[in-house]
């Protein structure tokens, strides 16, 4: 995710914090410093950091059940409204799904048991109508958060986990696709009515909630039918197969005019043995220009990480190593190792559109 930055990893899973959580503690510490002055801005500000270590937690009891499954989840981000795991794949098993689902909120509920049982913090309404009150017990506030966690994750609005637990039970009697539109339908009406909520009551985090749940159930919509599209599909079906080729030794000269003739984004670097060499993108090409390296080598500005398959792979992995990193494309080669032509996100969606109307 942009703007983001890993602060860990735990066991492959990279722990990332959005830079917008540091806009929060800002508010957050303005905040109470103005009203109770700057113990009170410290107090807060270690609460917020409680709550999202309690929020990570969350997480991880997503990810620790994920992976009993066979299922990697690749990073947490740490957003102003809570915590995102990006999971390598959903399940297909849903009863799977649905236990992925509930082990972050169960979590919660553990942390709940340990701050009131064993730590002995009392519990009350009132608590929950003050959180902001750093006159409060620090564990009783603390205990609040995880139960609101917990009631708060397991509304039915998809992607939530309540969400997914309701697109789960759905794809229990129908196809996975049309579970989940009509999982993110109910969570696009879910969203307008923190929305409204957010509106009439003045609460921008609602708002913001709204937003985040509205987009992420579209999104969520469309990666299910990709999905789907992607299954008995080859990487032939997909390959951009007419473009122009850099070699390792052309200039950005010869780059930066290949960028005005072609309406391409991204250049193959091919060697004279038809192998693939990397990608040099449109972005590279206009920073040397800018730099005054016009005459250095493509081969000290082209990106090598770039994922190869076969002709024949399927889709599904494809997509997999699209989603996988930050490359801007798959190098698709035949069985001798030969470049044969590559795959965008960006043609993939094209690919998706054109494949529907023709079937």
């Amino acid at each position: 995710m942009n703007w983001s930055f890993s602060i860990g990893d735990v066991r492959g899973t990279q722990i990332r914090v959005h830079a917008t959580f540091f806009l929060l503690l800002a508010w957050v510490m303005a905040a109470a410093w103005l009203v109770d002055g700057p113990g009170a801005a410290i107090v807060n500000v270690v609460f917020i950091m409680a709550v999202f270590a309690c929020v990570v937690l969350h997480e991880l009891g997503h990810v620790t059940m994920a992976r009993r499954f066979g299922v990697r989840t690749r990073d947490i981000t740490l957003l102003p409204i809570g915590g995102l795991a990006r999971l390598e794949r959903i399940p297909e098993d849903p009863r799977q799904e649905i236990l992925i689902a509930v082990a972050g909120p169960a979590v919660n509920i553990v942390i709940w048991l340990i701050l009131t049982v064993v730590l002995g913090a009392s519990f009350s309404l009132n608590v929950l109508q003050s959180l902001e009150d750093p006159g409060l017990g620090f564990l009783e506030r603390l205990a609040a958060v995880n139960l609101l966690l917990v009631l708060f994750n397991m509304i039915p609005a998809f992607p939530m986990d309540g969400g997914r637990v309701f697109r789960a039970g759905l794809a229990m009697f129908m196809e996975r696709v049309k579970a989940t539109q009509l999982a993110a339908q109910a969570g696009q009406v879910m969203a307008f009515l923190f929305g409204f909520l957010g509106l009439t009551s003045g609460s921008p985090l609602l708002i913001l909630i709204a937003i985040f749940i509205f987009f992420a159930a579209g999104a969520e919509s469309s990666q299910a039918m990709l999905r789907d599209r992607a299954h008995g599909a080859r990487a032939r079906d997909a390959m951009i197969t007419s473009f122009e080729a850099l070699g390792p030794e052309d200039t950005m000269e010869a780059a930066a005019h290949a960028v005005l003739r072609t309406e391409q984004s991204e250049f193959p670097v091919v060697g004279p043995d038809r192998r693939f060499v990397g990608m040099l993108t449109r972005t590279s090409i206009l920073g040397a220009s800018e730099a005054g390296r016009r005459n250095a080598p493509v081969s000290d500005a082209v990106t090598t990480d770039i994922p190869e398959m076969w002709l024949d792979a399927p889709m599904d992995e494809v997509l997999d190593m699209l989603a996988s990193g930050d490359a801007p494309a798959v190098a698709i080669t035949d069985r001798a190792g030969h470049f044969l032509g590559y795959i965008t996100r960006e043609n993939i969606g094209e690919w998706v559109i054109l494949s529907r109307k023709l079937v």
